[in-house]
């Protein structure tokens, strides 16, 4: 989720149809296991976003990459109604969404090395001390992380908050099995990923700091 959240959202299309074409799953499909492969009718590798606000990331790629399925993992249920609404509109048959709490998705529902990428970019950063435990990047699902990930699998972290970046750092630092990869400067006007969010911040001179780390054992 990015540390501003985007403004409100219309959707077109209802909520309720998009979870009976299987476009949609409801909070309870992070609870129990997740079989990633009937899900999207194939067993194709499978990128996972936490937080893609309206979708521009995930969408994008998912156009860019038909030969990848991409689970998109959003708290807020009008916003992931939305980007699988624009999915669907947009023909991308290798987009899915959830309305749920990413550290319940990876701690119940997704296997051992299901995952083949993860994005994670411009989580909140709770910038208050009192509210560091509310973040995302900790041990603990850093560690699930590890778990899910393939055997070359890649996780990459972008946010424009310095303070919680060195937390970050810290934390993929000392997970076992995960080896931190150089990460290129964007030398274009879109940034890391491309957002709206991203693009307004970097026209305003503000810094951005990102991490890629490949799970190698």
């Amino acid at each position: 989720m990015p540390s501003s959240r985007p403004g409100k959202v219309r959707v077109k299309t209802d909520p309720k149809l998009l979870i009976e074409k299987g476009l949609l799953l409801e909070r309870r499909a992070a609870d129990g296991p997740l079989d990633l492969a009937a899900l999207f009718g194939n067993s194709r590798p499978v990128e996972v976003e936490i937080g893609p606000g309206k979708g521009t990331f995930v969408l994008r790629r998912a156009q860019e990459r038909p030969e990848m399925n991409f689970l998109a993992v959003e708290w807020v249920m009008p916003y992931a109604a939305y980007v699988a609404d624009r999915a669907m509109r947009a023909g991308l048959e290798n987009v899915r969404l959830i309305s749920a709490d990413a550290e319940q998705l990876f701690k119940k529902a997704l296997a051992d090395k299901s995952v083949w990428r993860l994005h994670v970019y411009f989580p909140d950063p709770w910038p208050k001390t009192k509210h560091h435990r509310r973040r995302l990047i900790k041990p603990p699902f850093v560690a699930q992380i590890h778990r899910v990930l393939q055997i070359g699998g890649q996780v990459s972290v972008v946010t424009d908050h310095e303070e919680y970046f060195a937390q970050v750092q810290r934390v993929f630092d000392h997970q076992r099995g995960l080896i931190q990869l150089a990460v290129p400067t964007p030398t274009g006007p879109s940034g890391y990923v491309g957002t709206n969010f991203e693009k307004k911040y970097l026209a305003g001179g503000r810094s951005f700091f990102a991490l890629s780390a490949i799970r190698y054992r």
